[in-house]
């Protein structure tokens, strides 16, 4: 969803933009959520969503491993 909103920005800045190709909706929304942290927690979790679905298979991959042959520093441990 997106709403319009006025801006009032430097003349010269807008016009290096634009030269640019930079998009200027997506660097103020992009600065915005850098900005807020509630943004930033929801984004963060659904980058760790897609992060975890895409990584899947060699996370269990691992996970097997470990139950198959333990971890690797099982005898140096000194802690339990």
């Amino acid at each position: 969803m997106t709403r319009h909103v006025t801006l009032a920005l430097e003349e010269e800045v807008v016009a290096a933009a634009e030269a640019a190709g930079v998009d200027l909706s997506e660097v103020l929304s992009r600065a915005l959520r850098r900005s807020l942290p509630e943004l930033q927690d929801n984004e963060r979790e659904a980058a760790n969503v897609k992060w975890r679905a895409e990584n899947r298979e060699a996370i269990e991959a691992v996970n097997r491993l470990i139950k198959e042959h333990g971890m690797f520093s099982d005898g140096l441990r000194m802690f339990y």
